[in-house]
């Protein structure tokens, strides 16, 4: 469960958050929509503690990220999983290797690593390409080798920063059966994305963000970029919702 409570940030004179309060469920699949600048980000990165909240509370799990000690913030960030935009993937490391690297830094044993890799790159499909580098798979694949990544040491919650950005809509919409079905294993995913084409065929919860002040949560909602003058960019339409 993750909780904000009358959550505020300012940067100086500008707005991060404003007054923000919302819950989210275990298990949930959530789209953090809105325009740039509208405070998307400063809401990821209350949750992950990069920045600190102004006034208000932030629960996660059993207690207030907001009060967490410095000490104490690697491990809450090692309970979540992220998914960047540009994959984030060490060019001279393998697949096998950027996904294992997730389980040395958390002093997962030898034996683990050697046994969960190859569930994980099963999942997202990428058994055969566990040897290659990532100069030598496709962008879609670097992407599953990323989700894989932050999906190897079992967190509670899903990140996923504009996941579907640098692809092409095809490779997006695989991308986005893939965290469908991370979804379905009980996964909870909170995905930022300015698509309003994926919004609309997922028919999952949007949480839009205006000013820094929560303007819409809706269930089974819709990108309603008029409601918040947003442009957002559209893939080419596609019949019917997408097939997951």
């Amino acid at each position: 469960m993750i909780e904000y409570k009358k959550v505020s940030k300012k940067y100086g004179s500008n707005i991060g958050v404003l007054d923000v309060s919302v819950r989210i469920n275990d298990g949930e699949f959530v789209f953090l929509v809105g325009p740039s600048g509208a405070g998307k980000s400063t809401f990821v990165k209350l949750l992950l503690k990069m920045v600190d909240a102004d006034r208000g509370a932030i629960l996660y799990k059993n207690y207030d990220v907001t009060r967490l000690k410095p000490r104490n913030i690697p491990r809450h960030r090692r309970s979540m999983g992220i998914v960047f935009q540009d994959f984030s993937l060490l060019p001279k490391k393998t697949v096998f290797e950027n996904i294992s690297f997730a389980m040395e830094i958390v002093q997962r044993p030898k034996r683990a690593i050697q046994r969960q890799v190859p569930m994980i790159l099963e999942l997202v499909g990428l058994s055969a390409e566990s040897n290659k580098y990532p100069h030598e798979i496709s962008i879609g694949e670097q992407q599953r080798v990323a989700v894989a990544r932050a999906m190897i040491n079992n967190p509670n919650v899903l990140i996923a920063d504009e996941p579907t950005g640098n692809l092409d809509p095809d490779t997006g919409w695989e991308i986005m059966r893939l965290l469908e079905q991370i979804n379905r294993r009980g996964t909870t995913v909170l995905m930022v994305t300015h698509s309003r084409e994926i919004v609309n065929a997922m028919n999952k919860r949007v949480i839009a963000i205006k000013d820094g002040r929560l303007v819409r949560d809706e269930r089974g909602g819709l990108y309603h970029p008029e409601v918040y003058d947003d442009p957002a960019p559209v893939a080419p339409k596609k019949e019917g919702a997408l097939p997951l």
